[in-house]
């Protein structure tokens, strides 16, 4: 028996032993015939209304908090209960209910306009974006992604993977750079990819990086950086030997003034000095671009700084001992490295004083070895890795750019900083060291 059906049904029976008991004082009493059916007739009608209007009172607020309920769940949220006064149980009942239906309505509102962001953001963006479901059909592309496909985004939507050529994308290592031809374009590619849910079931996200793009903006970029180096170099080279060399020409062809033989060699040695410096410049360029890469082998820090230090003859170099770390990396590149460094560093405090000292410590997953000075610290920080770029009057001006490419050469990093608390600068090496991430 249902609920509507068993509520009457206990209300009828709850009231049956005193409908029973009052016919059973009625006809006993001595009252005509047509009195008694006419009390009896009051008596079951008043049984029975009262029956009704507590079905209706009981059921009535349960099917409409039920209808409430169901158009929640149907996503309509602009229905409310009609108010009781809160100090009834029904009255709570209501409130709360109401009061579910405003935090739903905030809460889908707030998705809405997150979902809206999200759209936009994923439309402006300038990589391709693509959503496939649990069975590899695309439901999700932005506007790059159909440009990349040549197709409008409702003519992809629903299609396999196989059959818009991206399947290959999603397996495999993640994230992976691959060359790649689209009907929208071609060139290298960044292929990223996560799972995600949607409505409870499992979806792949798949995102498409143009680099080929980057990569030339930034060699445009290291190209004018090249050409304006080479230039300035090579003019301040050539204009003296032009120079030198009409003089000479000049006063060869001139009769009239016979050019002494000290004129003559004079000009023929700064000819040479500044050709000899052109082809030096040459040669450092050629040795800051023809980096070989790292043989690898065991390095220990404490011998290495201590090897190195001992090669600076201009000043004493204090080592501050440290903890035992070994390393794998190219010992002559290393060598290198802080040979560069040190002598920066000497040549920092040559002219205001001080000392330079060399410590290195042990982190979770990296070995950093910090060189110190108390020069007149770090003036210009732009151009800190500028190759050819110096300050000093006999500078190549490769030496920090060149220990910054072994250093990342090697998946570590090298910066540079003005120290905290006095003068001079510090610069910081960082090297990767093998082992668990707990050995510290």
């Amino acid at each position: 028996m249902s609920y509507q059906r068993r509520l009457p049904a206990l209300a009828l029976v709850a009231g049956l032993p005193a409908v029973l008991l009052a016919l059973a004082f009625l006809w006993r009493a001595a009252w005509p015939s047509w009195a008694r059916v006419a009390a009896s007739v009051v008596i079951l009608g008043a049984w029975i209304a009262l029956v009704a209007v507590l079905h209706h009172e009981l059921v009535r607020p349960l099917q409409t908090l039920a209808n409430v309920l169901a158009a929640f769940r149907g996503g309509d949220y602009s229905l409310r209960v009609r108010a009781e006064n809160s100090d009834r149980a029904l009255g709570l009942v209501s409130h709360e209910v109401n009061a579910l239906g405003e935090t739903l309505r905030t809460e889908r509102l707030g998705t809405m306009e997150a979902t809206a962001l999200l759209r936009g953001v994923l439309e402006e963006i300038d990589v391709a974006v693509f959503a496939f479901d649990a069975d590899d059909r695309l439901w999700l592309v932005n506007r790059a992604g159909a440009q990349l496909l040549d197709r409008p985004a409702r003519a992809l939507t629903g299609r396999p993977a196989d059959t818009l050529g991206l399947a290959r994308f999603l397996s495999g290592d993640t994230p992976r750079v691959v060359e790649m031809t689209f009907p929208g374009g071609s060139g290298r590619w960044e292929v990223r990819r996560t799972g995600l849910r949607h409505e409870g079931r499992p979806q792949t996200l798949l995102v498409l990086s143009d680099l080929s793009r980057v990569l030339r903006e930034e060699e445009r970029k290291a190209w004018r950086r090249l050409v304006r180096v080479l230039g300035h170099e090579i003019n301040n080279s050539l204009a003296p030997i032009r120079s030198i060399a009409e003089s000479l020409r000049d006063g060869l062809g001139n009769g009239r003034a016979a050019l002494e033989p000290a004129d003559v060699e004079q000009g023929l040695g700064i000819i040479s000095g500044r050709a000899a410096a052109l082809g030096r410049f040459m040669a450092s360029y050629a040795r800051l671009a023809r980096l070989p890469p790292p043989e690898l082998g065991p390095v220990e820090i404490g011998a290495w700084v201590d090897r190195v230090a001992r090669l600076e003859t201009r000043l004493p170099v204090q080592v501050v001992p440290g903890p035992e770390v070994t390393i794998r990396a190219d010992a002559d590149q290393l060598d290198q490295m802080l040979i560069n460094l040190l002598d920066n560093a000497v040549d920092a405090v040559s002219e205001t004083g001080g000392g330079v000292r060399v410590r290195w410590r042990r982190t979770a997953l990296s070995a950093e070895v910090l060189v110190e000075d108390e020069g007149p610290g770090i003036s210009d920080t732009a151009n800190l890795f500028v190759p050819f770029f110096t300050t000093k009057p006999d500078g190549s001006g490769i030496g920090l750019a060149l220990s910054r490419q072994i250093a990342e050469a090697h998946g570590g990093s090298l910066t540079l900083r003005n120290r905290n608390g006095g003068r001079g600068c510090v610069a910081r090496i960082v090297l990767p060291r093998p082992g668990p991430p707990s050995e510290v």
